[in-house]
């Protein structure tokens, strides 16, 4: 069984481990944190869960690489949220050190493992992550599409009233206001939303959707976690089962949809070797304009990132 290790022990690395640790498919989770103790009581407590959730992966919390060796998975979730005063560049010089330095600790004690990034601004920070890793770009993708697809999923359950289990939905482009929600690729048991759904209250839960993280802010005060942390399991899950599910993520584009050399949300095929295919939708002229829009916005994001020339 398959050895996951977690960076950042705050809330949204804490829901990936527990919710993993739920799945019960690995033997062992690493949950690593610069806080060591803030770590191993994390760990502790969801070890402690065990009994009475009735799993067996044991979870163990450290500030130490070396703990983490030979790990087949690794999910990053260290960073800091966007606070009051801070500009774009500031979060992305922090958060870019912070993770280059995280990629690199890492490949230190493992050979070749499997990374998943969390840490915002998620898509120049999979770019980062890649790299700082020297990994093939199948092996280094990014966590935005199956919680963006989530959020979307949900809205439309609640104004259906329906089951958010009967919901299937792509969402492709950059995590963020310009990502790209495909109403055309949704459907409800099979049924398009179309025909279930008018115009008008579709584009307003589109819209929502793209605003979705900032709702959660301004209700909690703080990012969300429940979710995304549920959202990067998922992914683990596929890979450790070699499911070969096929989810929304952050990938290196090589040439589809025009774009190469940038990592976007696009639907992939996701296995025990990591993005196993890319998988390219034909996209009507409407809908390639606002993927090469939400690349525009990413790529001046990856003009800071490499003017700062952070190693």
């Amino acid at each position: 069984m398959s050895k996951v290790t977690v960076v950042g022990a705050g809330n949204v690395g804490a829901t990936v481990a527990n919710v993993l640790a739920h799945k019960d498919i690995v033997k062992d989770i690493v949950l690593l944190d610069i806080k060591g103790d803030f770590a191993k009581g994390k760990a502790l407590d969801s070890w402690q869960q065990a009994p009475i959730d009735y799993y067996s992966t044991r979870i163990t919390g450290t500030d130490k690489y070396k703990d983490t060796k030979d790990s087949d998975i690794v999910v990053i979730t260290a960073g800091i949220p966007r606070k009051p005063g801070m500009s774009r560049d500031d979060l992305i010089a922090t958060n870019a050190k912070i993770v280059v330095s995280v990629v690199k600790s890492i490949m230190e004690h493992s050979a070749d493992p499997i990374i998943i990034i969390v840490s915002n601004p998620l898509d120049v920070m999979t770019h980062a992550a890649f790299k700082a890793s020297g990994l093939k770009s199948n092996k280094v993708f990014g966590m935005a599409g199956i919680l963006d697809t989530a959020r979307y999923r949900a809205f439309l359950a609640t104004a259906l009233d329906v089951s958010p289990k009967d919901i299937q939905a792509v969402l492709m482009g950059g995590h963020g206001d310009t990502m790209v929600p495909l109403p055309r690729y949704t459907t409800v048991g099979g049924i398009p939303v179309t025909e279930l759904i008018d115009k008008k209250k579709l584009t307003a839960i589109v819209n929502r959707t793209k605003k979705g993280g900032g709702e959660l802010v301004g209700l909690m005060g703080t990012s969300a976690w429940y979710a995304p942390g549920a959202a990067a399991a998922q992914m683990v899950e596929s890979i450790v089962k070699d499911e070969n599910r096929i989810f929304p993520v952050c990938a290196r584009l090589t040439g589809q949809y025009g774009l190469k050399n940038i990592y976007l949300g696009t639907p992939v095929k996701l296995g025990k070797n990591g993005i196993n295919k890319i998988i390219e939708l034909k996209l009507n002229a409407g809908e390639k304009k606002l993927l090469h829009k939400s690349a525009d916005a990413v790529k001046s994001v990856m003009a800071t990132f490499t003017k700062m020339k952070i190693k």
